[in-house]
């Protein structure tokens, strides 16, 4: 397995870490869960990747359970949680990202985890209904009192991790670390043009979901493999509507038949060709079965085969190179 920095904190991460969204607790079984942990720490991963909203708390749970069976060493796992959509049950003060529900979320997360401190925290969208003042002001209070180590950002635009960095700056405190965005080779623009600046000057780390485009990238769409995924799961129409539109498609059955010219995988391709990009800190996979996890986590193997000729020809079949990126 290979380390990277997250950005230029001096935390070391696993290139390819594991996910829980949609999968720990609602998608598999907790033994499933279990043995997914187990196959990526054997296999280096040391970041494990959850958040409040995810099963609405039960994935945190199952996480936590299984942390505490394994008793591995604290100081050889980075875990995360994200606060904003919240955990069951809702209510108006259990949502967003005001001072109260980001130091309550936390300190459920650690329940829930059963941890003493999350490695990083998440603010897992922007809230328009609180100062970025106070969420920052939040997030200063938990690493002052040791409950999280770093704290980020997912899906947030360039324009509103900037304002925290200059809020942070401005009152002598510590400005989020990471951002969570999603990033694969039909998701670009945020990684490859809008975070530029950022990752120059400020060093942002990234912990980049859904590399395989909830997956659309893996093979099981253009190979006619597809059963009981994701998609099919109740409540997640909306992902299916968005996911699989001809469009994403046909460029995943151009990618596919290019992979196979290639005698790769196609989504051991669209991993390698992730972990590839010089501002990705890690990789999240996310996995329902052994098998496919095994078979990701080898995705390393691939990055020296993406030459600069390979990744020319990837431009040209997928069409979705930001007009000036620079990777």
């Amino acid at each position: 397995m290979e380390y990277r920095r997250l950005g230029r904190s001096g935390l070391k991460v696993s290139a390819l870490s594991l996910g829980s969204w949609l999968t720990f607790g609602n998608q598999i079984t907790d033994k499933v869960a279990d043995e997914l942990m187990g196959i990526a720490y054997d296999a280096g991963v040391n970041f494990f990747d959850n958040a409040e909203g995810y099963a609405g708390g039960r994935s945190e749970i199952v996480m936590g359970k299984i942390l505490a069976a394994k008793k591995w060493d604290r100081e050889s796992f980075v875990v995360s949680s994200k606060v904003f959509f919240g955990a069951e049950p809702k209510g108006p003060n259990r949502v967003g990202l005001s001072r109260k529900h980001v130091i309550e979320a936390c300190n459920a997360a650690l329940k829930r985890l059963q941890v003493d401190y999350l490695d990083l925290y998440f603010c897992h969208r922007p809230d328009k209904e609180t100062p970025i003042e106070e969420t920052v002001w939040a997030m200063n209070t938990l690493l002052q009192q040791g409950k999280i180590l770093y704290w980020g950002t997912s899906e947030w635009s360039a324009g509103e991790i900037m304002q925290a960095i200059v809020v942070a700056k401005q009152y002598n405190l510590i400005g989020p670390t990471m951002e969570q965005p999603q990033y694969n080779l039909l998701e670009r623009d945020k990684m490859e043009k809008d975070y530029l600046l950022l990752f120059e000057e400020h060093g942002l780390g990234t912990t980049i979901w859904s590399p395989l485009a909830s997956g659309v990238l893996s093979g099981k769409y253009t190979s006619g493999a597809a059963k009981n995924t994701r998609m099919d799961m109740k409540g997640m129409e909306w992902l299916k509507e968005a996911a699989l539109t001809e469009s994403r498609l046909k460029k995943a059955k151009g990618l596919q038949d290019y992979a196979d010219k290639l005698n790769i995988p196609i989504a051991k391709l669209a991993l390698a060709w992730c972990l590839k990009n010089p501002n990705v800190s890690t990789v999240i996979l996310g996995a329902s079965k052994t098998e496919q996890l095994k078979q990701n986590l080898t995705a390393l193997e691939a990055v020296p085969l993406l030459t600069d000729k390979v990744m020319e020809k990837i431009d040209k079949i997928m069409g979705t190179k930001p007009g000036w990126s620079p990777f």
